[in-house]
């Protein structure tokens, strides 16, 4: 127990020193996670839309694609991210890997599926008398996808949650794309890791309470959404 009680010594000292590596990595996690969210949200949503309002040749196709994609293994994500942003891929010259634009890259991948199923499922539980009442009414076919779309409202914000806890816990596709480069792609999870291996459980208690803070906010923010956007 002695050394459980010393790492939360050192994480509280570490955390009100604002120790410099400590919160390297949580800017790290913080750009790359911000630009995977927000790449798959402008991805997802649109698409997952379209998959379940449209009618279409092959969507079941799509959609057990999209489907088995979720359980698709993180490490194969990277394997194939890293083919292609290595110097022998075809997209190493953008010179993207050990970057957080190519760690960007990875978790977007991973994240996506998660969206577009979600937002898929919701819109093809919408009630058939919506669309019938909102055509009924004078509404064009652009306004009964947006309001379809904004009657899916909380099962897209479920999905974009889902998504970013997915994003910001992710060991492999960090690792394996970033490097774990120390003050430039080195993440609060791969930190963690690290650092616990080393045996240095202090730094690995105050990631991971940052980690617990970042996940908070969000989920107090998602809910502020959800309350506000209630009729």
């Amino acid at each position: 127990m002695d050394f459980i009680l010393e790492g939360l010594v050192t994480a509280v000292r570490l955390l009100a020193g604002l120790d410099p590596e400590t919160f390297s990595a949580v800017w790290a996690t913080l750009a790359v996670s911000g630009l995977s969210l927000t790449a798959t949200l402008l991805l997802g949503i649109p698409l997952g839309f379209a998959l379940g309002y449209f009618q279409f040749p092959g969507k079941r196709v799509v959609r057990t694609l999209v489907e088995t994609s979720l359980s698709l293994p993180t490490v194969v994500i990277g394997l194939v991210v890293y083919a292609f942003l290595s110097r022998r891929g075809p997209l190493g010259d953008l010179g993207l890997l050990f970057t957080v634009s190519g760690m960007a890259i990875g978790l977007t991948i991973l994240g996506l599926p998660i969206v577009l199923a979600i937002t898929a499922t919701a819109v093809e539980g919408l009630e058939e008398r919506l669309r019938f009442t909102l055509l009924t009414l004078g509404a064009n076919k652009r306004q009964v996808a947006l309001a379809s779309l904004w009657e899916a409202r909380f099962a897209v914000l479920l999905g974009a949650i889902t998504a970013f806890g997915r994003i910001v816990s992710e060991v492999g596709i960090a690792m394996m794309v970033g490097g774990n480069i120390k003050w430039h792609t080195r993440t609060i999870t791969t930190a963690v890791a690290l650092e616990t291996n080393k045996g240095e459980f202090g730094q690995g208690i105050a990631l991971g309470c940052v980690l617990m803070v970042i996940a908070l906010v969000v989920n107090l923010a998602a809910g502020f959404f959800r309350r506000r956007a209630k009729p």
